[in-house]
C-alpha cells in the first residue's frame, strides 16, 4: 500500500518493460497465437462456452466488485464476502481492488481535468485505452484514497501480491483444460476482459450519446453496455455515481444491477443504493 502519491501525467508513448507490461504483450501474443492456429486447433464447443463463462464470471469482478463495490461503495456485503469480490475481480489481472478503486475514483473527482490518468480530451485515445496501463509512472495508488478500505488486511495482502489470484486461475486453466484451456479459457478472455473495460475509458468518452450535461465528456453506448455487463451506460453514472444501477431506463441494459439485486434477495448484499426516481424518469 502506498500513501500520497504526485499525480503527474507524462505521456511519453515508450514502451516500458516491467513484469506487468511483459505479461500484458505475452497474454496478447499467447492470445493471437491461439486464433491464428485455430485451422489446425480448432477450439471445441465446451471450451469456447469456457472462454465465455470465465469472461462474464471474472467481467462481474470488474462491475460489480472493483467497480460498484470497492470504488462506490453502492452496497454493502459481509466480509467475506467482500474478500471473494476482490479475489475475483483479481482473476481478471487488472491488478488489486485498492489499486483499481484509488484510480478510479481519482478519475470521477478530475475527469477530463489535466489530472485526469485516462482522459481522451487530455491526453489522446492511445493513452487513454491502454497507455496509462503500460506506463511505470502509476504503479502507486494514494492510499488516502481507499482508507475505508485499507483497514483490511486481507485486502491489502490481496493488493499487494494481485499476481496470486490470476495465476491461480491460469494454473486451473491448464490443469483442467491443457494447453488450450490455458490459451483459450485464459488468455482469449482475459485479452477480452482487458479491452472491454479499458473502452469504457476510451470509447466511452468519445462514442454515443449524452443524457446528462456532467461537465466532462462521458457517453452511453449500448453496444459497449453489452459488451460489459452494463457499464456502457456511461453518462448515467457519471451524473450519479454512488449506486448499483447504471441504466436508469428499464430498456438500458445492465446485468451487473441484476445480478447484484439476485444477490440481494438471497441477503448476500443489502442496503443497495438504487437511483432517484427523478433520474430514472428524466
Amino acid at each position: 500500500m502506498s500513501t500520497a502519491v504526485q499525480r503527474s501525467i507524462n505521456r511519453n508513448p515508450r514502451v516500458v518493460f516491467t513484469p506487468g507490461s511483459v505479461f500484458f504483450f505475452l497474454l496478447h501474443f499467447a492470445a493471437l497465437g491461439a486464433v491464428i492456429a485455430i485451422p489446425w486447433y480448432p477450439p471445441s464447443v465446451g471450451m469456447l462456452f469456457a472462454v465465455l463463462a470465465l469472461f462474464v464470471v471474472r467481467k462481474f469482478g470488474i462491475t460489480g466488485g472493483f467497480h460498484r463495490y470497492f470504488s462506490h461503495r453502492s452496497f454493502k456485503t459481509s466480509r467475506f464476502f467482500q474478500f471473494c469480490l476482490a479475489y475475483l475481480g483479481g482473476m481478471a489481472a487488472q491488478k488489486g481492488a485498492l489499486w483499481w478503486a484509488a484510480n478510479h475514483r481519482h478519475h470521477h473527482q478530475h475527469s477530463d481535468e489535466p489530472e485526469d490518468l485516462h482522459s481522451v480530451k487530455q491526453h489522446g485515445l492511445y493513452w487513454a485505452h491502454v497507455g496509462w496501463i503500460l506506463s511505470d509512472e502509476y504503479s502507486e495508488y494514494d492510499g488516502q484514497r481507499v482508507k475505508d478500505l485499507t483497514k483490511y488486511p486481507e485486502l491489502v495482502w490481496l493488493d499487494k501480491y494481485h499476481f496470486v489470484p490470476p495465476l491461480t486461475l491460469a494454473i486451473a486453466c491448464l490443469a483442467l483444460g491443457g494447453w488450450m484451456g490455458l490459451f483459450w479459457a485464459f488468455c482469449v478472455s482475459t485479452v477480452f476482459l482487458y479491452h472491454t473495460t479499458f473502452c469504457i475509458n476510451s470509447l466511452c468518452h468519445l462514442l454515443g450519446r449524452r443524457r446528462f450535461e456532467t461537465g466532462e465528456s462521458s457517453k452511453n453506448s449500448l453496444i459497449m453496455a453489452i459488451l460489459t455487463l452494463g457499464e456502457g451506460w456511461h453518462n448515467n453514472h457519471h451524473h450519479y455515481p454512488h449506486c448499483v444501477r447504471q441504466g436508469f431506463k428499464w430498456w438500458e441494459f445492465d446485468p451487473t444491477y441484476y445480478a447484484i439485486k439476485v444477490l440481494g434477495w438471497f441477503r448476500i448484499v443489502r442496503d443497495i443504493k438504487e437511483p432517484p426516481k427523478a433520474l430514472r424518469m428524466a
